[in-house]
């Protein structure tokens, strides 16, 4: 039976019949186990954090049909953060100090999980962030993982695809938030291993609607191809206004493009954007050898079914977070949350829909290189990129 916390003062470790819930006509004890949830589903990282909290909420569904783990259901208790790290931050101790969570998968964006990592690792509660930004995770603290490809794979895969395409001058924009510098100081500090020259680097603001003025200052620094990394819906803005202004380098963006709704708001300028990202997107085109597909195909039909909307891989971060909290629960045979902790880095070669995990005590993401594969736009849908 699975130990569940409560906390008196401090967080004690009681059996789970402090916690009993009869079973109807069973007589089989279960408990409920509480699990916190931090996502934008407003704000204007929506096209994220909405994803998330709807594949959250379908995956606890499923496993508590499904008897739960180990017998004991799960609560997921969401909180919406609209973005904000101020948010976040207050809910992470909401959830924590007055619903004694077990974890929380969340929040969204880099600047939330960034905000609340001390927090959560001082408490010794495991956050399982959903965010991509590569010191979510570096330097390694024992209770903070987190489930997107880092950035440093993704960049080299954009920059490998530029050098096989012979692009040697780059522009580079990005939005002035945390997931935006992160991958901004990731461009910067690899671009000469590929042979790439950044003529231009610049941050806008994420609230902005047009970047014509922006794309002014690109036209002119010679660049051959510009890169995106952003979040926001400038993802979209980016590619109408460079079409308007008859732009015609290509436009490359981050993992951060992997919702066909920016497609969508970007309509025909967004045909021919090129972007590193796991293999969600482009499931039914994987191998059946594929060790992931399976799984791929799996979410991304409940998830249609269930919501009459596209899978994006925001919400795969979360079905990876949930995931691999679930697991570790039930490997840990317990609730305790440094239990927990000790599980997650554990876990080894187990598919998610980022790829196949494997943590360790110095590695909480998991996830290598050949969980990426580049994508473009065609006609509007996803394709993996350089096949007809």
């Amino acid at each position: 039976m699975i130990q569940i916390g409560k906390k008196n003062g401090c967080r004690k470790w009681q059996a789970a019949a402090a916690f009993l819930l009869i079973t109807a006509g069973t007589g089989v004890f279960a408990a409920t186990i509480k699990i916190g949830a931090i996502f934008a589903v407003t704000g204007p990282a929506s096209y994220l954090g909405a994803p998330e909290e709807k594949t959250a909420k379908l995956f606890v569904e499923n496993l508590n049909k499904a008897g739960g783990i180990n017998g004991n259901k799960i609560e997921l208790i969401v909180k919406d953060s609209a973005g904000s790290s101020e948010k976040a931050l207050s809910f992470a101790k909401q959830l924590i100090d007055e619903h004694e969570v077990v974890a929380i998968i969340g929040p969204t964006t880099s600047g939330e999980s960034l905000a609340i990592k001390d927090y959560c690792n001082k408490s010794k509660v495991p956050l399982i962030s959903c965010a991509a930004a590569e010191t979510i995770v570096e330097p390694v603290l024992p209770f903070v993982f987190k489930t997107p490809q880092k950035d440093s794979y993704v960049v080299k895969w954009a920059y490998q695809t530029m050098k096989d395409n012979g692009i040697t001058k780059l522009a580079v924009v990005s939005s002035n938030t945390g997931f935006g510098a992160g991958g901004k100081t990731q461009l910067e500090k690899y671009a000469n291993d590929f042979g790439i020259t950044v003529v231009l680097s610049e941050s806008y603001d994420a609230a902005a609607t047009d970047l014509s003025s922006l794309l002014t200052k690109v036209k002119g620094s010679g660049a051959q191809a510009v890169i995106n990394w952003s979040i926001e819906p400038a993802q979209s803005i980016i590619a109408k206004n460079m079409k308007q202004m008859n732009l015609t380098i290509p436009l490359y963006q981050s993992h951060g493009f992997g919702n066909i709704k920016y497609v969508e708001a970007a309509g025909d300028a967004a045909d021919g954007i090129i972007f590193p990202c796991g293999k969600l997107l482009v499931a039914d085109l994987l191998p059946d050898s594929d060790s992931q597909k399976a799984l791929l195909q799996k979410y991304s039909t409940d998830y249609k079914t269930k919501y009459k909307e596209d899978a994006s891989t925001f919400g795969g971060h979360a079905y990876d977070a949930i995931l691999l909290l679930t697991t570790a629960i039930s490997q840990a045979k317990s609730s305790d949350p440094v239990k927990i902790a000790a599980a997650l880095e554990k876990i080894a070669n187990l598919p998610g829909t980022a790829g196949i995990f494997t943590m360790s005590k110095t590695d909480h993401n998991g996830l290598g290189m050949d969980s990426i594969v580049m994508l473009t736009v065609k006609n509007g849908k996803f394709a993996l990129y350089g096949t007809k």
